[in-house]
C-alpha cells in the first residue's frame, strides 16, 4: 500500500488525484457542478453535489491509475474553507443546502456584533474578524431561520460541519464527526490559543456545542471509508483546508516563510511558528497546520481578485480570448502610461476589508487599449500582494524581505511573476509540482500512514521549476507603488 488519494473539494468543482509513494501525481480526475444563487449576495450548494462529485472523481482516479483499492495506503482531505453545513445525524441528510464562503447574508449580524463592541473579543481568541466570510454567523442563520433547527441541536440531534466534516462523514457511513484545527480555525467559534471550542462566543451567537465536531491534528486518524466505496475500507489520515494545505504542500515550515496561492482570487499565508501573532494591519491569525498536538500558526491576507482579473478581461471586456493571451498583450502595452486598475469588483479584501469598493482605472488617455488593460490587470495582482506583505512585515517583522513561494494558475504567466518580483523586490519561487493544496493533503496523509517522513523530508522534496529575481530600479518600484496607493485611496473615497 504505497498510494495516496488526496481529495480536493472545491468551490466550483471536486477533483481527486492519486499520488504514488514519492508523491508525484499519476492519475486525476475533475468533476464541475452548479452553484446557486437564491437572493443577491447569497451562494449556495446542493450538498449532495459536493458529496457524490467526491465519490465519482475519486473511483475515476483510482480507475485511470489502473491500480486497485488494496494499494491505497490511505487518503488526504483538503477543501473549500467556510462553508457550513448542518445536517441530520440519524438520517444524514441536511436540513438545507451548504452557505458558501462568499455568501453574504449575514452582513447585518456581523454589522449588528460589531457595534455592540464584541469584535475585539472575537479577533483576540479567534484571529478572525466580524464578516459573512467566516462560519460562524452562517450557523447561527441556519439556526435562527430553519423551524426547529436550534432545540434540535440542543438535544444533540442534528451536526455542523465545514465540507471537510461532511465528507468525513459520509467517506464513513456516518461514524465519525470530526474535523481539523485549520478548519475549526476559520468557523468564528474556535479558540486558537487554547485549541477548543469557545463556548462564550457560542453562547453569544446562540449556538450549542453538541453541534459541533471534534477537533484533530491536521495528520491524525479520522475513520475509515465505508468498504462498498472503493472495494475495501481505507483510512482517512490527513486533512487541512485548501489554503492550509497549499501551505504544506509548499513546504513552508520554518517561521518567516511565505507562500501565496493564485486561484480566482489569492490567499498569501506567512508561518509564524508558535507565536500566534494579533494583526495590527485587519490581517488574520489563523492555524497553518497542526501536528502531534501543536498548532503552528500563520498570519493570513486575502485579495478576492486575482485570476478573476483575467476573466473579466475575456469574458467582461472580451479583449482576449484565452488567458494565456493576456502576457503578450501587457508585454506590447505603452509602460510609460502608466494605467492602474483597482479590481474592487466585489470589496477591496486585505488589509483594507472594504466591500463596498467597486472597481475603477485611472491614467486612461486616448491612446488606451486593450494592450494597456491587460498590463494594469496583471500589475493589480502584484500590487494587492504587495499590499499584504506590507502589513505582514509591519506585523511580524522583516516578513517581505524573504523568499515568496506562488502557486495557482496565474504563475504560468512569466510576466505576471516577473512584475510580481519587481514590485515586492523580493525573489519570487515557482515548484515543478504546481497541485500544492493536493500536494499537502497527500503529505499529511503519507506521513500519518508512514509512507513518508517528516517535514524536514518533505521540505528536501520541494523542487524549484524557477526563480523571478527582481531587476526593475528601486526607484522606479516605489514610484509605481505609490501611485497605486493613490488609486485605492481614490477608490475607497468614492
Amino acid at each position: 500500500m504505497t498510494h495516496i488519494l488526496a481529495i480536493d473539494q472545491g468551490t466550483t468543482s471536486s477533483r481527486a488525484i492519486l499520488f504514488d509513494a514519492a508523491l508525484r501525481p499519476i492519475a486525476s480526475a475533475q468533476e464541475e457542478f452548479p452553484q446557486a444563487y437564491p437572493r443577491p449576495g447569497w451562494v449556495e450548494h446542493d450538498p449532495a453535489d459536493l458529496w457524490s462529485t467526491v465519490a465519482g472523481t475519486a473511483r475515476a482516479a483510482i480507475e485511470k491509475a489502473g491500480i486497485k483499492a488494496a494499494d491505497i495506503a490511505a487518503i488526504g482531505i483538503t477543501n473549500q474553507r467556510e462553508t457550513t453545513l448542518i445536517w441530520d445525524r440519524k438520517t444524514g441528510h441536511p436540513i438545507h443546502p451548504a452557505i458558501v464562503w462568499q455568501d453574504r447574508r449575514t452582513a447585518d449580524t456581523c454589522a449588528a456584533l460589531k457595534a455592540a463592541g464584541h469584535e475585539p473579543m472575537i479577533t483576540a481568541r479567534t484571529g478572525l474578524l466580524l464578516d459573512p466570510y467566516f462560519s460562524g454567523t452562517k450557523v447561527k442563520w441556519l439556526l435562527d431561520h430553519i423551524e426547529g433547527a436550534r432545540s434540535r441541536a440542543q438535544r444533540g440531534e442534528l451536526a455542523f460541519g465545514t465540507v471537510d466534516t461532511w465528507l468525513i462523514w459520509n467517506l464513513t457511513g456516518g461514524k465519525v464527526h470530526a474535523t481539523d484545527a485549520t478548519n475549526a480555525s476559520r468557523t468564528l467559534l474556535y479558540n486558537i490559543a487554547k485549541g477548543e471550542w469557545d463556548t462564550d462566543i457560542c453562547r453569544l451567537l446562540d449556538i450549542p456545542v453538541a453541534l459541533l465536531p471534534q477537533v484533530r491534528d491536521c495528520a491524525a486518524p479520522y475513520g475509515t471509508t465505508r468498504a462498498d466505496l472503493f472495494g475495501r475500507e481505507i483510512p482517512i489520515l490527513g486533512v487541512a483546508g485548501d489554503q492550509q494545505a497549499a501551505t504544506v504542500g509548499q513546504a513552508c515550515f520554518a517561521p518567516g516563510m511565505m507562500k501565496s496561492t493564485y486561484g480566482t482570487g489569492c490567499f498569501a499565508l506567512l508561518n509564524t511558528g508558535a507565536d500566534m501573532v494579533p494583526s495590527k494591519n485587519r490581517l488574520l491569525t489563523t492555524i497553518a497546520y497542526q501536528l502531534n498536538g501543536k498548532p503552528t500558526y500563520a498570519l493570513e491576507g486575502s485579495i478576492f481578485i486575482a485570476g478573476a482579473v483575467v476573466q473579466w478581461l475575456r469574458d467582461g471586456l472580451k479583449i482576449i480570448r484565452e488567458a494565456k493571451e493576456t502576457q503578450p498583450l501587457a508585454e506590447a502595452a505603452e509602460e510609460e502610461q502608466g494605467v492602474i486598475l483597482v479590481p474592487a469588483f466585489t470589496g477591496l479584501g486585505a488589509p483594507y476589508w472594504r466591500p463596498d469598493c467597486r472597481g475603477a482605472v485611472y491614467g486612461l488617455t486616448r491612446n488606451s487599449g486593450p494592450a494597456e488593460l491587460a498590463r494594469a490587470a496583471l500589475e493589480s495582482v502584484g500590487y494587492q500582494t504587495r499590499d499584504l506583505l506590507e502589513a505582514m512585515r509591519a506585523d511580524w517583522g522583516a516578513a517581505a524581505d524573504g523568499v515568496l513561494r506562488v502557486d495557482g494558475g496565474m504563475t504560468a504567466s512569466d510576466w505576471t511573476m516577473q512584475f510580481l518580483a519587481d514590485i515586492l523586490g523580493a525573489p519570487v519561487d515557482r515548484p515543478k509540482v504546481t497541485e500544492t493544496t493536493a500536494l499537502g493533503a497527500a503529505y499529511l496523509a503519507a506521513m500519518q500512514a508512514g509512507v513518508i517522513g517528516g517535514p524536514e523530508e518533505f521540505a528536501k522534496g520541494w523542487a524549484l521549476d524557477r526563480r523571478f529575481t527582481p531587476t526593475m530600479d528601486a526607484t522606479i518600484r516605489d514610484a509605481k507603488y505609490a501611485r497605486w496607493g493613490k488609486a485605492v485611496a481614490a477608490t475607497m473615497s468614492v
